[in-house]
């Protein structure tokens, strides 16, 4: 059985009486994460989805528990992507707001909160599945699979351009950037492409010259930027564009690409590949999703927030959804009741299609949700989908090298349950 989409939800609740429209008391829903710094454009974007997600929700009447309907309440706290913070925004959420589900970025703003949230048995997403265990068991990641995804971008390259050899590579050294470096091991290596340069930085950098500059010495047809910050990508792509790069560019993100666009040019930046479309693609069409037409949500949104779309933008709003029809069907905000409505749904429609219920042989829990993802290249200054890759056919030929990549950098949740464990970078 697979959750209907929001939209079809909507539709279905125009045609039906309202039971006790117009209720005071609000189901409250806490935001903890990034919506200032270097990691804002992975934060307050998904942020703006979420807002314009409470609003078709509450307009259509609100949550329906037991014949009644609640409207919804988002809270929000800035914790930068800073661990402290992290851990004060989350008791706020949890002990002032008594939020019923808690949506994170995750990573490093994670690990602090990490017992709390068990402890308290507080619903959590997280949008990196790196950060399950199995001792997170109220931990989930229902929308998106990084970085496992980005296998998806390297297998199509080896497939359409068997030309590219060798690639340089660079990573920021915390909780997002060494397990995708781990991934982006794996994925090239799986696909016969020599690593031939790796560059791995503080967090905090901000000058690209001496991370690329090694990366364009070395020759490479491929550069790839990790899954570094938003800054630091544009950063990095206008100085190899002013050092006369030519090859190929690959990135999980190229968030406000069009900047990029105007800063270099469209000739530079085609063909880039990176993994987050815009929700205008004609290949979404075709989808069985969850927005049903992924483009009315793109055009409110950008009516809404001009200027402001990025790869998180859809991302929470997308675990709204899948929460919301999980409550529903359990009939009860209750975290351990609404996450068994999940999982006794077997299939669910994310994203970008069917997706299962995974993560027992990679994390030690089946919390991620693992379906297709899209991958996406740069044509005439636009965003476009090419394909949409199977991460689940990936594994099943690699998976054991991914582990092993996972495990050089400390990355198996094993290794980052032990604070022991030191990474062979």
């Amino acid at each position: 059985m697979n959750l209907s989409s929001f939209a079809h939800q909507l539709a279905g609740r125009a045609a039906l009486p309202r039971f006790s429209v117009g209720m005071t008391e609000s189901i409250n829903i806490g935001f903890l994460g990034p919506l200032s710094g270097a990691v804002e454009s992975w934060g307050q974007p998904g942020l703006n989805g979420c807002q314009i997600w409470q609003d078709w929700l509450n307009k259509a009447g609100g949550l329906l528990i037991g014949g009644r309907r609640y409207p919804i309440k988002i809270y929000t706290y800035d914790c930068g992507y800073d661990p402290d913070r992290a851990l004060k925004g989350a008791v706020e959420l949890v002990q002032q707001h008594k939020v019923k589900l808690l949506m994170m970025l995750g990573g490093d703003t994670f690990t602090p909160i990490r017992d709390y949230v068990k402890r308290n048995k507080v619903l959590t997403t997280t949008l990196l599945p790196s950060d399950l265990s199995p001792d997170t068991p109220y931990l989930i990641a229902p929308s998106e699979l990084h970085p496992i995804f980005n296998v998806t971008a390297v297998d199509w390259l080896a497939r359409t351009k068997p030309d590219l050899k060798t690639v340089a590579i660079c990573s920021q050294t915390d909780e997002i950037g060494l397990p995708s470096l781990a991934t982006y091991r794996a994925a090239f290596k799986a696909a016969g492409i020599e690593i031939i340069e790796e560059i791995q930085y503080a967090p905090d950098a901000t000058d690209p010259v001496p991370i690329v500059g090694p990366m364009l010495g070395s020759g490479a047809d491929i550069l790839c930027w990790g899954t570094s910050y938003a800054p630091m990508v544009h950063a990095m792509t206008e100085y190899a564009y002013e050092q006369g790069f030519q090859g190929q560019l690959l990135s999980c993100t190229f968030d406000k690409y069009d900047q990029l666009v105007a800063r270099t040019s469209a000739e530079f930046m085609e063909g880039a590949l990176f993994q987050f479309p815009d929700f205008d693609d004609p290949m979404l069409r075709e989808k069985a999703f969850f927005f049903n037409q992924p483009h009315v949500f793109f055009e409110e949104y950008n009516r809404r927030f001009p200027g402001t779309w990025s790869a998180v933008s859809w991302e929470y709003a997308a675990i709204l959804d899948i929460w919301h029809a999980a409550v529903e069907k359990a009939g009860t905000v209750q975290p351990l009741s609404v996450l068994a409505a999940m999982k006794q749904l077997g299939q669910v429609t994310h994203a970008f299609g069917s997706a299962e219920w995974w993560g027992e042989d990679m994390f030690g829990i089946s919390n991620a949700l693992i379906g297709d993802w899209p991958v996406v290249t740069m044509q005439d200054g636009k965003a476009r989908i090419v394909e949409f890759g199977s991460i689940p056919a990936w594994l099943e030929h690699h998976s054991e090298l991914l582990k092993q990549e996972m495990s050089n950098l400390g990355q198996l949740w094993q290794q980052r349950l032990d604070l022991g464990a030191t990474p062979q970078r």
